[in-house]
């Protein structure tokens, strides 16, 4: 049986895989030309690469090298742990990441343009650092809203953090991240000796969160959407079996009208945001839609 899609769902799969793309190139931009040169260990892969590049002190052993094979080791544990669907939403960023920061590196070569983008080699360097520390963090956050609003993840340390908290169920994916991230700094202080660079790289990485959370709407990562529509037995079927989420239909009655309606109230997460919204507009173009920010959602799948 032939599977055919409408020109809505080709349309925003096709949207959503740009979103991915042009997310993770402005993600590799930022880290490639001003996280990079300067030592900023802000977290993540790029700073474990950083921190190991210092320490195995070997000429091919480039930091663009190892960020591609962390990345596809990441991506693999995360498809052997957290299954096929999470490693098809990094699988483009996977690709693509390592593949930026190698291009985006090579421009940053002060024979290239004259080293336009060699910010190392300006004759402002403190200037540089500063604009360095501050547009890194705008390119990295806004690069990892952006893939998120396509749907996609941009993998990286989160997997290791989603893999942990998948075999201790009570630990909170959040508060790992943030450990992780809070050790690799804390390596970063050490091995580069910089208490200065050390500062600068805490700094960038705050605002690369500030830019997640005025790109892609708000600070929460959990969303609460209430859904009025004739198919409803439909939308909540496919809410419960793909993107396994459960929900609540609540009986309402319309203000104006006074006909009895059905309301789907679902919570859910950043990652899950575009699926959410495919799967409305897919059964029911006219359907009502309220999505707003919770500030903390508990229960099962949740927090407890």
């Amino acid at each position: 049986m032939k599977i055919k899609f409408s020109r809505s769902e080709i349309f925003t799969a096709l949207k959503n895989v740009i979103l991915i793309v042009v997310g993770t190139l402005i993600l590799s931009f930022g880290v490639a030309v001003f996280i990079i040169p300067f030592d900023l260990v802000t977290g993540g892969v790029s700073g474990l690469a950083i921190i190991l590049n210092k320490i195995i002190s070997v000429e091919f052993f480039t930091v663009d090298l190892i960020i591609t094979i962390a990345t596809w080791l990441l991506f693999f544990v995360g498809l052997f742990i957290l299954g096929k669907s999470f490693a098809l939403k990094t699988l483009i960023s996977t690709i693509l990441y390592p593949l930026g920061i190698s291009l985006f590196m090579n421009i940053t070569d002060p024979s290239f343009l004259n080293g336009f983008f060699c910010l190392q080699a300006s004759q402002h360097p403190e200037t540089s650092l500063i604009l360095a520390t501050t547009l890194g963090g705008v390119c990295v956050g806004a690069g990892c809203a952006v893939t998120f609003l396509g749907g996609g993840s941009t993998g990286g340390v989160d997997i290791i953090a989603f893999s942990i908290c998948k075999i201790f169920k009570r630990l909170k994916s959040s508060v790992v991240i943030f450990i992780i991230d809070a050790s690799i700094v804390l390596l970063g202080m050490f091995i580069i000796g910089d208490f200065v660079i050390s500062l600068l790289g805490i700094f960038s990485a705050f605002i690369a969160a500030l830019m997640v959370d005025k790109v892609f709407i708000g600070s929460s990562k959990s969303f609460v959407a209430h859904i009025i529509s004739e198919k409803y037995e439909t939308i909540n079927k496919e809410i419960i079996e793909k993107i396994d989420r459960g929900s609540t239909i609540i009986d309402a009655v319309g203000g104006y009208t006074g006909e009895d309606r059905k309301m789907i109230m679902v919570s859910f997460t950043v990652n899950q945001y575009a699926e959410i919204l495919n799967v409305i507009h897919r059964n029911d173009k006219n359907a009502f839609v309220t999505i707003h920010q919770a500030h903390e959602v508990n229960g099962e799948g949740w927090t407890r």
